[in-house]
Order: structure tokens, then sequence, then C-alpha cells
């Protein structure tokens, strides 16, 4: 039976959709767009591009997200999660790069969805995104530093690499420009506390008015986004990169990085939002929607996006409970952009700083990363620290290599740990039903109990298996092995070859259904011999008696 293809969110909505939900969606989506401004245009600074491109990623991938998405109430957008990524990219390779990763990451969203592939996200552990999560936190930070204090750097002097930023940061800080630090505190102070005094208007928003009148009413001699970058109110524009087999080569590690990221973020958001409005979404269908919303927002000027956790809860606490509430947010930006965007020239680099300063502090998760150093083995700290010192000295891509190989290989060891072979003799068996004390073992048998997965990581135990010279018969108990691969089959074999040379009869008791379909696959039951396979240790050791009175 063919599986259905995922379907848009947003068709599914419109079934008995009504006027006052509209009514709902449309203020909704008008609040989330102020929001959204402020952090668009500071994400961008943060990715190391213009102000605009931050609103034409939000437009674009903002709408087609919505349009197609999973989930009734996601809000898209560029986020803090790829602003070091993008910054690299960008110095690295330029536009064109930027956009060649993106719709690489795209094409890779796509084919996730399309595959099935959403509840693959689940397998990447928690130590390892909170890990990366917290390093984007410090890397953010660290970012903007310059601006907050108002540093001035010799001449050509454009450090790329958070180390780097740190160097330059101390090196120059005898360049601090105390009006600028007046202006980011202030900023800050209100970031903090505006949202005890409101949560309808933005504490963003009110930071970049007073930033704005600080600067112009006081006169303060503090560096504006007008000052360091041009202002442009256009619209998005069409732009297909120069493509070719080596920049794909180039760019693939980065395009996949954004993919993975865009996953976990995205899907991450949804999976809070069904929290807040007790609903589903479909996984499939959003990791579709996000390679879509990508590679539109590539096209036409924008940074990669992804699902933003904030702009979503907004969204949910204003009414939103359609898809339409996200397209209307996009549509408010447009009509931003075309009239209000050459108003965030006035808007201080320090303004823009102390709200990165917010993103990254709420972004960072030190709760999770406290909790994990607290109660996790100390396995999980590892790969914790790792992946957060990866992510800051050297880049995302790195530190989600190290951190799931290390993850992996971590896991295989604990696995293996918890994989034993024991003779009846070593285990306690007190409280066993089915304990060897309460049996009559012929001295001629020896009962070995296997425990935990048989893998590769596990495989060699079953070489510690040891048969006297008066052995006639080995039983293997399996009740306890769930699944062996194909080493741990090779092992197997290897002591039937052993017990056929000996004349030692080989039984096995209670064989689960992964291992003995694995057996039967490769002729080892016929080796064996189907009546050596045994439903439970009774039947076993009356098999090993009927051998032994031959």
């Amino acid at each position: 039976m063919r599986e259905k293809l995922p379907t848009p969110e947003l068709f599914k909505s419109l079934k008995g959709y009504g006027k006052d939900q509209l009514v709902k969606d449309i203020i909704s989506g008008i609040i989330v767009a102020i929001i959204a401004l402020p952090l668009s245009i500071a994400l961008a600074l943060a990715s190391g591009v213009g102000p605009e491109q931050g609103i034409y990623t939000a437009i674009i991938a903002g709408f087609l997200i919505s349009f197609f998405g999973g989930s009734k109430v996601q809000i898209a957008g560029p986020t803090a999660a790829f602003a070091t990524i993008v910054a690299g990219i960008v110095a690295k390779d330029g536009m064109d790069g930027l956009i060649t990763a993106t719709i690489i990451a795209g094409i890779l969203l796509i084919l996730m969805g399309l595959f099935q592939l959403g509840s693959l996200i689940k397998f990447i552990p928690f130590t390892i995104t909170t890990g990366f999560t917290a390093g984007i936190a410090v890397t953010i930070l660290i970012g903007q530093l310059k601006d907050f204090f108002g540093l001035t750097y010799p001449q050509g002097v454009r450090p790329i690499e958070t180390t780097e930023k740190v160097a330059e940061v101390i090196k120059n800080f005898g360049t601090v420009n105390v009006q600028a630090v007046i202006v980011g505190a202030v900023c800050l102070a209100i970031l903090i506390v505006w949202p005890f005094i409101s949560e309808k208007i933005p504490g963003s928003l009110i930071a970049v008015i007073a930033g704005i009148a600080m600067v112009k009413l006081l006169h303060m001699n503090v560096n504006t986004i007008g000052d360091l970058y041009t202002i442009s109110s256009s619209l998005p524009a069409f732009h297909f990169p120069h493509i070719s087999i080596e920049i794909i080569q180039n760019e693939f590690s980065d395009g996949f990085t954004i993919a993975i990221l865009a996953a976990i973020e995205s899907l991450l958001s949804c999976v809070v939002a069904d929290g807040m409005i007790n609903a589903h979404h479909d996984s499939n269908m959003e990791l579709i929607a996000q390679g879509i919303g990508n590679m539109g927002s590539a096209l036409f000027g924008g940074i990669p996006a992804t699902g933003a956790i904030a702009r979503t809860a907004a969204n949910i606490k204003n009414g939103g409970r359609s898809p339409i509430a996200g397209m209307v947010h996009s549509i408010v930006l447009v009509l931003v952009l075309v009239i209000l965007m050459p108003y965030a020239a006035l808007i201080p680099m320090p303004t823009i700083a102390a709200i990165l300063f917010m993103v990254a502090y709420n972004m960072c998760g030190w709760r999770n990363f406290a909790l994990i150093f607290k109660r996790a083995p100390k396995s999980d700290v590892l790969v914790l620290v790792s992946t957060f010192i990866l992510t800051i000295v050297f880049d995302l891509v790195v530190a989600i290599e190290f951190g799931m190989l290390a993850a992996c290989f971590l896991f295989m060891k604990r696995m293996g740990d918890e994989s034993q072979v024991r003779t009846w003799g070593e285990i306690d068996d007190a409280h066993d039903p089915d304990a060897l004390r309460l049996r009559n073992v012929p001295k001629e048998v020896r009962v070995y109990e296997i425990t935990g997965p048989m893998f590769f990581g596990a495989a060699d135990k079953i070489a510690t298996i040891q048969v006297k010279e008066d052995t006639k018969v080995v039983i293997l108990r399996m009740r306890g092995v769930p699944a062996v691969d194909a080493t741990a089959m090779h092992s197997l074999e290897d002591l039937l070859d052993l017990c056929t040379k000996r004349g030692i009869i080989l039984i096995f008791s209670h064989v689960n259904e992964q291992p003995y379909n694995m057996m039967e696959k490769g002729s080892f039951v016929e080796r064996v011999g189907a009546e050596n396979f045994c439903k439970n240790i009774d039947a076993s050791l009356e098999r090993a008696k009927e051998i032994c009175n031959k």
C-alpha cells in the first residue's frame, strides 16, 4: 500500500475556517511582524550580511514555510543558530557561496521530508544540541562585544574566527567608547526589565526607539547601522549563483550543517508549539517546507531560516491558530521594508548588540547545561563539553561531527559493558523462578546465560565461553538478548566450529525473534539443528539429558 504524500497544514486548517479566526490570525501576524523586525535586522548583521537581508529572509522563507509547513502556528525567519556559520561562509566564499550552501541545505531538507526522515532527528543526542546551542550563544555574545563597547579596530582588521575576535577585543579594549557603552547598557536594561512591564509590546522595539532617541537627542558619538551599512528598501530580487562541481564540493559540508540545524530547530519549535495548543505537527511536511523556504530565501537575497521558537510562541499567545498568521507576518514585513526600512539606518550598533546579548542569553540553555553536569554520566558530560568548546574554538561542522562520533562510540561502549556472558553459577539467582538451584543439571552440561545486545562492541565476550574435557553439551540461554549483528554471528559460528571439533552439541534456549531470524538467514539454524533450539530452559535441559544418555 502506497504512503500518502504529506499535506501542508494550511489546506487542513482551511476546513471550517471562520471570520473570527481570520481576524485573530491577522492581528497575531501583525504583532509577530513587529517582534520580528528588530530581530531580523540584528541577526542579519550578526551573520555578516546587510540589514535588509534579514527582512528578505523573514518575508520569503517566513511566507513559504507557513504556506507549505506541517505546523499550524510555526513562524519562520532568521535565527541565532545560523549566525556563526553564515558569517563564516560569507567571509570565506561571499554571498554566492552562502546561496549555494543554502540551496544544498534546502534540497537535503526536502529529501529528508520525502523519505519520511522527520522522526530520525530524535537520534541526535540532547547533549549535542545543548552543547552547540550554548556554543553558538557564546560566539554571538563575543561577536557583539566590539559594537557594545564601541571599539575601534585598525584599518583592514576584520576577525572572522571567535578566538580572533576575543584577541582583537582584548588588544583594542583601550579604544572603548563610553557613550556607546551607555547606549548599550540602557538598551540592555530595557530588554531585561520590559517583559515585567508589558508583554504586548516587544522589548526589542522599545530598546530600538530608546537607542535612536538617545543618540539623536543627546548628539552622542555612536555608530549607527547607517554609518556602517548601505540601507536598501527595494523588494527582494531573484539571483541565481554561479554553480560548479567545485563550488558544490566546497559548500556541501556547510549545506549539510545548515540542513541539520534547520531540521533540529524547526522540529523542536513544532514540538514546543504542539504542547502549547494541544496539536500534532507533521514533521515530514515541515522538513519539506523548510527546504522550500530556504531555497526561496537564498534565491531572493536572504539567508538560512528555520522555525523560531520565540516568534512561534508569540504567535500562539496572540491568538494565531493557522498558517495564515505566519503569511500575514511576512506581508506586513513587505510593507515595513518598503516604507520604514530607511529609518533602520538610525538604529545604534550598541542597541543591536544589546538585542543580540538577550538572544544569546535566551538560547544558551544554561539550566540544561548545568543539569547535565549535575545528573548525567561522565560520558555525556564529555560530549556536552567537547561540542560546546569545539563550536566556539573551531566551528559548528567540527563540533557536530565530533559530538556525533563521540556520542556513538560512548553509547556503544556503554551497551558493550551491559552485554554479558556468564555461567549460571555466577548469577545471583535467589529471585529467579528459572534459577539453576531449582533444576537438575547433568555434570556433562555447561549452561551460559547471555544478556544484552550482542553486536561488534560485545561479540568478543562469546569467546570467553569455555568447555571442560567431559563436557558433552553447551546450553546458551538467550532470553536477555534482543538483537545480534553480523560480528556476533561470526563469533557464534566460531563457537559452533569449536564445539563440533570436540564433539560437543550446542543448544540454544529462548532465542528472541531478531536473533533467530539472523541465524536462520545464515543457515546457522540448519548447522546447529532445529531440534537444538528450545523454547525455554526446561526444554533445553531435557534435550541435553537426551543427548547425554545416548
